[in-house]
């Protein structure tokens, strides 16, 4: 499936980039080296996830899996949890608003709804 190869192409750049604003332009800039690790674990899952989605791209052009939706569905909701658990870390570490944090585990909870997914398919 095109769209999730370019959506993960395009997210793993996003997280390089992320990475490398992180560890350098706003080393000094974090209040906390607490607030470094947040950003590094967001960029980790954000990775991580990325490379799902593309992996996910390239089983949905494989003749054993095909163009499944649940496949499709399990990469739209990878996307949604690196907005949600990524994202709110991001702002997190930047800002140190703490309330933040209670969006996170809504992303992560996409996230495992996601790897399910991918396993039913495998397994169907």
């Amino acid at each position: 499936m095109e769209i999730l190869l370019a959506l993960g192409a395009i997210l793993a750049g996003l997280g390089v980039i992320l990475g490398a604003f992180g560890a350098h332009a706003l080393k000094d800039k974090f209040s906390s080296p607490y607030y470094a690790a947040i950003w590094e674990t967001a960029v980790q899952y954000h990775m991580y996830h990325s490379l799902g989605i593309l992996g996910l791209g390239i089983l949905s052009s494989d003749a054993l899996l095909g163009a499944s939706s649940i496949l499709s569905w399990a990469g739209y909701l990878m996307f949604a949890g690196i907005v949600f658990f990524s994202g709110s870390l991001y702002v997190l570490a930047l800002t140190g608003v703490k309330k933040l944090g209670a969006i996170t585990p809504i992303g992560g909870l996409l996230f495992i709804i996601a790897w399910v997914l991918v396993a039913i398919a495998a397994l169907s």
